[in-house]
């Protein structure tokens, strides 16, 4: 009899061994479904999170573009605006000069640089007195008002486009 209860044991213990080697076959397969699984979730999510920093990055490349095309047409138009002020001061400048050395006003020079000033000149023109000394020279102080001015003008036009080149675009 303890032959056949030792044989039972026996049995018994081997058909837990058994079972037990089945359930953790079971249990390990199932783990790696789950964690086959979860790594594809995993993958698929980065993949989402991947695509999500790439688009933020050509929408950030995109903007950066933009903002540097808008600042160079910025910088064009402050070349011609300084351009064109420039040729206002030397027109004024040379005006001043030839008031200043007593210019024939019939020579044709004389004749073509007040027709080109004048519309720049025709609204500070009696803003000041122009004092004139012996010999016919003028010293027209109302050129040099008007250089102020359009200085003050250019400098104020320089700074609006700046601002406009160098805006935030967010609050």
């Amino acid at each position: 009899m303890t032959n056949r209860i030792s044989s039972d044991e026996d049995r018994l213990v081997e058909q837990r061994r058994s079972t037990k080697a089945v359930i953790e076959s079971d249990l390990n397969a199932e783990i790696a479904q789950r964690a086959e699984r979860d790594a594809h979730q995993d993958v698929d999510r980065l993949e989402g999170m991947a695509e999500e920093v790439k688009d933020k990055a050509v929408a950030e490349v995109r903007d950066a573009a933009h903002i540097e095309q808008r600042r160079k047409n910025l910088a064009r138009f402050v070349q011609i605006v300084d351009f064109l002020f420039y040729v206002v001061y030397a027109l004024l400048g040379t005006r001043l000069l030839l008031g200043m050395m007593a210019a024939n006003s019939e020579s044709g020079f004389v004749q073509l640089i007040r027709s080109l000033t004048d519309p720049f000149y025709a609204m500070f023109r009696g803003v000041v007195a122009s004092p004139t000394v012996e010999g016919g020279y003028t010293f027209a102080l109302p050129i040099l008002v008007a250089i102020g001015a359009y200085m003050l003008l250019h400098w104020g036009i320089r700074s609006l486009a700046r601002l406009a080149a160098y805006r935030s675009s967010e609050i």
